[in-house]
């Protein structure tokens, strides 16, 4: 059943003739005898009908047709007396016909909802008064969830009547089950003139809910600029933490949201301790959270540090890390960091392997990462061999940047890597004179792998691969990040391909790599050749 619409066929002929207000119609119909009680679909009675549609007449001849209480009081099937339903439409004078004759005030709906929270939802200030002078009650609860009638004053922004319930003394700091006070909706929703007439009357703009949250808080993070600047105005204090564990404030609210204007104006009255506390979190991270370049960069060009502290909320050592968490492939958040004095450092490609960023871990290499003196070296290798199903995407590039590559030949590396992997990082060396550890650990790798891998390593490198290795030695990292550098060198272009490996590239099917697609891999001197 339908509690909401009426079926007209539902309805009876008393209660059709208060709905549509015809009083000779009703007045035959009491002279007949005909029921007062009796409901529709909804539970309407006649009295419902007259109440909701200011049938005043209609409406004073029922309650002398039935002049009880329990009439007056009588509820739809969803609690609705009949002065909840004059008090919905502003019917002043059927409101007062009500509480004359007997309606409480203070009734509530199944919502536990009163005729007064009614008024002050559909702003009819005349019922509103009328109710108030009869005895209604505007502090306590007025619907289900503890909220009432000041919160929905300060909600719809109707300062004339949240001046009058104030004059009538309503609890200014009423909280709701959430813990939520009026002064807090207005800052929530951004409703100004609400908010300025409750910090007017002494509300506290300090407060908070139950998961800590303040106003100053909730409004910094809907993005309310006038707000926040009338509460800062106003004494509210930027450095009250706002959540359980005490390190979230309202400049990590602006920045995870976005909004740049409010983040200035939180910036020079937030106490700089959350971006150097080891126990705190830098807004840094919020605004790399959100993904909010404006926001990070109002912060970095402010002083915040662009690799702050290590964030254990979060589950990451820096900021950078965290872009490749939220999949900033397009790099904004990472150039932001960088131009700012982020540190390259191993830390940084670790973490590209880890989140399988391999675009920007050549990136990084590009943009001049050290690649010695390395003091998170097995770290790195850690997430190497993980990332070694996509090996292809990331390491040529590292070792072609001038990687040594003895730094990855240790145990973890030579232990775990496949066998292709192994003998791809071996191109790299001359592996007849390698220290005898790793000579040692090679040869026990060997006999339990390929005959492929144990041919290899047997092998005598060719004259032309340790021609090869000793330029490389030669050539500086800046130089081999270079990719013109040498293609600038006086020799033939199938020389050139040949000292960047392009042989060892085109046997493990590796893309051409940019210095590379100028000319056909294919023309690259065999070992025996150069």
């Amino acid at each position: 059943m339908d509690f909401r619409e009426a079926y007209s066929n539902t309805c009876s002929a008393v209660g059709l003739a208060a709905r549509e207000g015809n009083v000779k119609v009703l007045r035959k119909l009491l002279k007949r005898g005909r029921s007062v009680d009796v409901a529709d679909n909804r539970g309407w009675m006649p009295i419902h009908e007259a109440a909701y549609h200011n049938s005043v007449e209609c409406l004073r001849m029922l309650i002398h047709a039935d002049s009880s209480e329990n009439y007056i009081k009588t509820r739809t099937f969803e609690g609705f007396c009949p002065l909840h339903l004059a008090a919905s439409q502003g019917h002043w004078k059927i409101v007062q016909i009500l509480l004359k004759a007997g309606a409480d005030p203070n009734e509530m709906t199944l919502e536990e909802t009163t005729p007064l929270f009614i008024a002050v939802e559909n702003g009819q200030m005349d019922v509103l008064k009328m109710l108030l002078r009869h005895g209604a009650n505007v502090n306590g609860s007025h619907s289900m969830c503890r909220w009432n009638a000041l919160h929905q004053a300060a909600y719809q922004e109707n300062v004339e009547i949240i001046k009058l319930l104030l004059k009538k003394g309503v609890d200014k700091e009423c909280q709701d089950d959430f813990g939520i006070t009026p002064l807090f909706v207005a800052a929530q929703y951004g409703k100004l003139e609400s908010l300025t007439a409750l910090i007017a009357s002494g509300a506290n703009v300090n407060c908070q809910a139950l998961d800590k949250a303040t106003p100053l808080f909730i409004a910094s993070q809907e993005g309310h600029l006038k707000c926040v600047e009338l509460l800062l105005s106003s004494k509210a204090d930027p450095n009250l933490y706002c959540n359980e564990d005490n390190w979230q404030l309202p400049i990590h609210a602006a920045a995870q949201m976005g909004h740049a204007k409010v983040l200035e104006l939180l910036i020079p009255v937030t106490h700089r301790a959350c971006d150097t506390e080891p126990d705190q979190v830098s807004p840094v991270y919020s605004a790399v959270y959100g993904g909010h370049e404006d926001c990070l960069e109002v912060l970095l060009q402010n002083g915040y540090s662009p690799d702050a502290q290590m964030c254990l909320v979060f589950g990451v050592n820096s900021p950078m890390c965290m872009a490749f968490q939220k999949d900033c492939e397009a790099l904004g958040i990472v150039n932001i960091l960088l131009k700012y004095g982020s540190q390259l450092n191993e830390l940084r490609l670790a973490c590209c392997l880890n989140f399988e960023k391999f675009s920007v871990f050549r990136y990084f290499l590009k943009k001049g990462c050290p690649l010695t003196g390395w003091s998170h070296l097995s770290e790195f290798i850690n997430h190497a061999v993980e990332a070694q199903g996509r090996y292809k995407e990331w390491l040529p590039h590292l070792l072609l940047a001038g990687f040594d590559p003895l730094n990855l030949l240790c145990s973890s590396w030579i232990d775990s890597v496949s066998d292709e992997i192994l003998l791809f990082t071996l191109e790299f060396t001359n592996w007849r004179r390698l220290p005898l550890a790793v000579e040692e650990m090679l040869s026990l790798r060997a006999s339990h792998s390929s005959w492929l891998l144990q041919k290899h390593i047997a092998s005598v490198p060719s004259l032309s691969h340790l021609c090869r290795l000793e330029i490389w030695s030669c050539l500086k990292p800046e130089h081999l990040r270079a990719e013109s550098f040498i293609s600038q060198l006086p020799l033939p272009k199938s020389l050139q391909h040949y000292l960047f490996y392009a042989d060892v590239l085109r046997v493990n099917e590796i893309p051409d790599l940019p210095l590379l697609q100028d000319g056909h891999v294919g023309d690259v001197p065999q070992h025996s050749s150069l």
